[in-house]
């Protein structure tokens, strides 16, 4: 979709809307994992310059957990799941039960990486699990990898590909948080979701909704 105008507030209803059915899925998986209930929602898709997408995180230069991984299939693009250093910190202690993990200490416990690579996989996967039952179209992720680096850096390989044809990208806020947490107290991720050329428009076709 060469002309991002023609993506509507309607259509990123839509698109929220699958976003929380999969992060009703990643959230029982998440539960099982940490053994304890565990909810995720999706207040907000919207669709941001590159620029402004670099502010999300703070700026280009900051640095960021990031979960990196490849659609194929039907619809192909580039997906990545942003955290915070410090929310993914909370996160990953909680998940291996261990207060001095540290993604900012010179030895990060190969058990921790595993987890955060892990949790990027459960949520990566429920989305687009979900984006294919609604679409109807082969999607499936490649192995995710993980990076601990500056933001810039981490998003740059998705962007040159789009980057040609668009100066957009899809954002999916996501917030998890235990059951009896204060939502203040939610990790605050996002989804960065850059389908290469034209497979926004195989997967609006797909929904009905051009």
């Amino acid at each position: 979709m060469n002309d991002n105008s023609k993506i509507t507030s309607f259509h990123l209803d839509v698109l929220k809307e699958i976003g929380n059915i999969g992060a009703a899925h990643a959230a029982t998986a998440l539960s099982d994992l940490l053994g304890k209930k565990i909810d995720m929602k999706v207040p907000k898709v919207e669709m941001v310059p590159f620029h402004e997408m670099m502010e999300l995180a703070g700026g280009s230069e900051t640095v960021v957990v990031g979960v990196y991984l490849r659609l194929e299939g039907e619809t192909q693009g580039s997906m990545f799941f942003i955290l915070p250093i410090e929310q993914a910190n909370r996160f990953i202690r909680r998940l291996i039960q261990d207060e001095t993990f540290d993604f900012n200490g010179p030895d990060i416990s190969e058990l921790g990486l595993s987890a955060m690579q892990e949790m990027g996989n459960i949520l990566s996967g429920s989305y687009l699990s979900a984006l294919s039952d609604f679409t109807g179209l082969n999607i499936f992720p490649t192995v995710p990898g993980l990076s601990v680096d500056m933001f810039g850096a981490i998003v740059s390989t998705g962007l040159i590909e789009i980057s040609q044809v668009s100066d957009q990208v899809m954002v999916i806020n996501t917030s998890i948080f235990e059951e009896d947490q204060d939502l203040s107290n939610a990790v605050h991720g996002q989804f960065l979701l850059l389908p290469d050329p034209d497979s926004f428009d195989s997967i609006f076709k797909a929904l009905g909704v051009m």
